[in-house]
């Protein structure tokens, strides 16, 4: 066997091998000259990408039901917004507007009794309290010095489900905006890696950019999936999806009609739920922004409560008003809805979405 030669060996006398299985290896100088290119790139790109970007907020304005993952987008809207309009409203599906179109929305008959775009709508459908405290502390950073209206739908707590209590694990909505280590969510079951992983996206804004251009731009694919999916396309003239959404997605129908019959709710207790303790965190991540914060209690449907139900309702309603009045913070009840005016538990109808503003509106001004 031949003897290596004194180039191929280290000072021991080992053999040393100049190459591995690499093509080639970069210098420390090349590195660094690698570096300062990436370095700009990686902190910039973001943010020409948010001037660049098209996005007009303006008129019946809500986000894309399709893009609702996209919360690199909703902070884009959420600056926007917070350029155009004095009032930014905030909530679940019950403020996007679930079973109406863009012109049938309690932000729209806002503006239409101010005669005036005063009234911006920033619900995000799907957006539980603990994915809306997760929403704003993380994406809604430009919501600052505002008039803020915030929902609080009970329907989150109606339920160890609902509130995310339950032992037995659940695929839920928006699980990338809840706490990932503390508190702990008992239904939450992802691995270490993947909870990592959020909490780098959340607070670094390239990984966040990348989430975003995959949602709005590749179908909800990274780019090298896509290109294999769309051999012949070019990557760069893809057109960005609508962020604006003008669809009907529900019948607009009376719960009556639907099939539905009265349900025993079994609300949870306050003092335990997960979803309140988060509510009052989003009002706080808010109020610590310099916002000026007036929360709405969604009004149930309690034509479809029964008597029991109804009963328990009325309490947790009271209390939440009382814990929100103990923070000093201006809360509004309003009145019952008439039946026709509901299509389900939560969501009003076009009808009681105007009824609702009409009472909102003397109230909010």
């Amino acid at each position: 066997m031949p003897e290596a030669t004194h180039d191929h060996l280290t000072d021991q006398g080992h053999a040393f091998i100049a190459y591995g299985s690499n093509a080639f290896r970069l210098s420390v100088k090349q590195w660094l000259f690698v570096l300062l290119i990436v370095a700009p790139l990686f902190a910039l790109a973001p943010s020409l990408w948010r001037r660049a970007e098209k996005l007009d907020v303006s008129g019946d304005f809500r986000m894309n039901k399709d893009l609702s993952n996209d919360y690199w987008l909703y902070s884009n809207c959420a600056a926007r917004a917070a350029e155009r309009y004095d009032t930014l409203v905030v909530g679940d599906s019950v403020i996007w507007g679930e079973y109406v179109t863009p012109d049938q929305t309690l932000t729209h008959y806002l503006n239409e009794l101010a005669t005036r775009e005063r009234f911006g709508n920033l619900g995000l459908d799907g957006s539980h309290p603990m994915a809306l405290a997760g929403l704003l502390e993380y994406y809604g950073k430009a919501i600052s010095n505002k008039n803020v209206v915030i929902l609080c739908n009970a329907l989150w707590m109606s339920s160890l489900k609902h509130d995310l209590q339950s032992t037995d694990e659940l695929n839920f909505q928006h699980s990338r905006l809840v706490p990932q280590f503390t508190p702990k969510i008992p239904c939450y079951r992802a691995d270490a890696s993947t909870r990592l992983g959020i909490v780098v996206e959340r607070n670094v804004e390239f990984n966040s950019w990348t989430g975003h251009l995959q949602q709005s731009y590749f179908d909800q694919k990274d780019v090298p999936s896509w290109t294999l999916e769309h051999p012949y396309e070019c990557s760069l003239s893809r057109p960005m999806k609508n962020p604006r959404d003008n669809e009907l997605h529900e019948d607009p129908i009376p719960w009556t009609k639907r099939g539905i019959k009265p349900t025993d709710f079994p609300f949870v207790d306050l003092n335990t739920s997960l979803q309140w303790s988060a509510f009052k965190r989003a009002v706080d991540v808010l109020r610590a922004r310099g916002n000026h914060v007036v929360v709405v209690i969604n009004p149930l449907n309690e034509h479809m409560l029964t008597g029991k139900s109804r009963e328990v309702y009325a309490k947790l309603k009271g209390s939440i008003n009382s814990d929100l009045r103990a923070m000093q913070v201006e809360c509004i009840v309003p009145e019952l809805l008439p039946s026709e005016e509901y299509a389900d538990a939560s969501h009003p109808l076009s009808t009681g979405y105007k009824r609702l503003a009409s009472e909102l509106f003397e109230k909010l001004k």
